[in-house]
């Protein structure tokens, strides 16, 4: 089973895998945001041709158009003309963050605990599955993952997150499990690792890494699937608090008597 370790940035690889579904421009935009606001993408990066976007996300060229038209309004993109020009990625960690706030508040809890259900469920079942069937070059994989990966930044954890869970999928020799981390982890990666902001959840992550890692080599499928569904739960129950501050936030807002004409 091919492996995304030492070839592609599992993190890229998911960005600009094909979409599922209408191949709507709203889920070419939506891919593309979720990438820059979480840093999988970098300022100043230039984005692929309208025409080579178009290809790897399997929609038509209109589509990627229309994507990267919306991402310029949003102030993510901007363009440039010439023999040097193309789209690139204008970051700002502010905006950044209220997108993903806003993103947040329009997702119920219901919605949300039932997409940490889902990807519990791949994630879970993909480390089962390879505890059983992990040779040692797969453990070494895997282990180079976890010492490579870059706590310093919010962007290089979710990167560590994404690379680490492509390839325990990978290693779990199934096609589909792999392509379903990849959906997912395109969707609502981003949202769902949103606590990767704070260094307590960045250094927690590197621990479930250690510890899933351990189960695969001991041949544990119960305690490997274990130690991923509670990394997973640990950032929804984040995400669940998170929401409630933001909401006081606004509330709080609202009620200044200094936002009052």
């Amino acid at each position: 089973m091919p492996h995304a370790t030492g070839r592609v940035d599992a993190a890229r690889a998911v960005v600009f895998a094909p979409l599922d579904g209408t191949g709507r421009a709203e889920l070419v935009e939506k891919r593309l945001t979720d990438a820059i606001v979480t840093g999988v993408l970098h300022d100043g990066e230039r984005l692929p041709s309208e025409a080579d976007l178009s290809r790897s996300l399997g929609v038509a060229l209109v589509t990627a158009r229309e994507a990267l038209e919306v991402l310029r309004d949003k102030g993510l993109v901007k363009t440039r003309r010439g023999r040097d020009g193309g789209s690139f990625v204008t970051f700002d960690r502010d905006a950044a963050t209220r997108l993903l706030e806003r993103r947040l508040r329009e997702l119920s809890r219901i919605e949300l605990r039932d997409f940490a259900l889902h990807t519990s469920a791949i994630a879970g079942t993909a480390a089962e599955t390879a505890a059983g069937r992990a040779s040692d070059d797969d453990i070494e994989a895997l282990v180079r993952i976890a010492d490579a990966a870059d706590l310093t930044t919010a962007g290089g954890a979710r990167r560590a997150v994404s690379r680490f869970r492509l390839e325990v999928a990978a290693v779990s020799q199934s096609p589909r499990l792999v392509h379903e981390e990849m959906r997912l982890q395109g969707e609502a990666g981003s949202l769902l690792w949103m606590c990767l902001r704070e260094q307590e959840y960045r250094d927690r992550s590197a621990i479930a890494r250690t510890r899933v890692i351990d189960a695969i080599r001991d041949v544990a499928p119960d305690k490997a699937r274990a130690e991923t569904i509670t990394h997973i739960n640990s950032a929804f129950e984040w995400l669940i608090d998170e929401r409630a501050r933001i909401d006081a936030r606004t509330e709080d807002a609202a009620s200044d008597p200094k936002d009052v004409p």
